[in-house]
């Protein structure tokens, strides 16, 4: 069986939203309907353990597999927030999009165990305590991920073992990393490696992790030439 896909559109250009972890496509809420409007197809896919996808081998390279069988190939556009961003590196050389965008991907630091923790700690939260934390997000962004997480396996929590993941370098396509002002995963010395890779690296500011959820506007602005 494969992948679970949301869709929002119907234009001739294809845009490939890919969420992070905990999550599913519903964390695309806003900015699918916003790509559709500017005439993409957009498809999102459940990565393996999320939404409404199956469970099964939950390593990068395996899900990285997962989201090339599920998508068409050489879309216009594909965006990758968190673990998506590290899932599509993982299959961007056979993807080929025309652009790439990395919404704060972890390719610095790999997340220690109390992050785990905090993630399955999280499936116990109430539409009130998520809505606490997340306190920019719009309550479809909250009511989303409340969804999201009571569907979420945490055994893909074993997918952090294989942090940061495969980078490619130079970037095949060209490529976009969109970094979190706040608390980033990618710190200033990072983004200069990056920088020198090939990468476009440019900070939303004001914004924590999930960028598009803290400020779409912010957002759309930082990424403005790409989508």
């Amino acid at each position: 069986m494969g992948l679970h896909i949301r869709e929002w559109g119907a234009g001739d250009r294809t845009a490939v939203l890919v969420h992070g972890m905990t999550t599913d496509s519903g964390s695309w809420w806003a900015l699918g309907p916003v790509l559709a409007r500017r005439g993409y197809r957009v498809l999102a896919p459940d990565l393996p353990g999320h939404g409404r996808s199956p469970r099964g081998d939950y390593t990068l390279r395996s899900m990285g597999d997962a989201l090339v069988a599920a998508i068409p190939a050489q879309p216009e556009l594909a965006v990758g927030h968190s673990l998506g961003g590290l899932v599509l590196a993982a299959g961007v050389e056979r993807i080929r999009p025309a652009r790439a965008v990395y919404v704060d991907p972890p390719w610095g630091v790999p997340p220690g165990a109390e992050v785990g923790e905090f993630l399955r700690a999280q499936q116990g939260w109430t539409v009130e305590e998520l809505a606490a934390f997340h306190f920019r997000w719009q309550p479809e962004a909250v009511r989303e991920k409340y969804a999201a997480l009571a569907r979420w396996d945490p055994e893909s929590l074993v997918t952090a073992a294989d942090f940061p993941g495969h980078r490619p370098v130079p970037p095949p396509v060209p490529s976009l990393v969109v970094a979190a002002d706040e608390q980033p995963m990618i710190h200033p010395a990072l983004a200069e490696h990056l920088r020198a890779d090939g990468y476009e690296v440019r900070v939303a500011p004001g914004t924590g992790h999930v960028v598009h959820n803290d400020s779409l506007d912010t957002f759309l602005a930082t990424a403005e030439g790409w989508l």
